[in-house]
């Protein structure tokens, strides 16, 4: 099993969605410890995808720029991790009742027409298929699945998208109201988790 651990909180150690990934993969080797991890901090920086990216990625010049280069590697590089995962291990901490900018990033980053999704005479097809994401979600009061929690069904519908239906949510939320429940309402669902 390979398993993509993605983090992109602000907060560093003090983060619980950071805290969830780690104890999820924990998890999954524990019950498989052959499993390879890469990881990725995307609070390192994901650009945002602009009219450069759109002429070096989308466009595909036949002889790229040294700037143009680095853009399709980097975009590159962000798939091929996608595409070598069998689990996606994604930390979703809400800000603002979203999701941060680098997730946001990140998967502007892997959808890519052809690639990752195409469009079909019976609609969009995700080409990401038989991959599996779980998410630890953290939030200080935004419960999940509310009216005002617009980053799980973004994210839920993005890797829908792009293929990936089998999508579990390790929710830690309403952690300024009752730290401890959330806490304890993830950890249990984590000690379902089956490799």
């Amino acid at each position: 099993m390979n398993i993509l651990q993605l983090d992109s909180a602000i907060t560093g150690e003090a983060s619980v969605s950071r805290k969830l990934t780690a104890d999820i993969v924990a998890r999954l080797k524990a019950q498989d410890p052959a499993a390879s991890v890469t990881y990725r901090d995307l609070n390192e920086g994901v650009a945002a995808i602009d009219n450069a990216w759109f002429h070096a990625v989308r466009v595909v010049p036949e002889n790229p720029s040294p700037e143009q280069q680095q853009l399709i590697d980097r975009a590159d590089a962000y798939l091929q991790e996608v595409q070598d995962a069998d689990v996606l291990v994604i930390g979703l901490p809400v800000y603002n009742f979203n999701l941060p900018a680098q997730l946001k990033n990140w998967l502007d980053q892997i959808a890519r027409a052809g690639v990752t999704f195409r469009y079909t005479e019976a609609g969009p097809e995700g080409l990401l298929k038989g991959k599996r994401a779980i998410v630890g979600y953290a939030s200080a009061g935004t419960p999940i699945g509310s009216e005002i929690d617009h980053a799980s069904g973004y994210l839920r519908h993005m890797l829908a998208f792009l293929g990936i239906t089998d999508v579990t949510f390790v929710a830690a939320d309403r952690l300024a109201m009752d730290r401890d429940a959330g806490l304890a309402r993830a950890q249990d669902v984590i000690d379902q988790i089956a490799a």
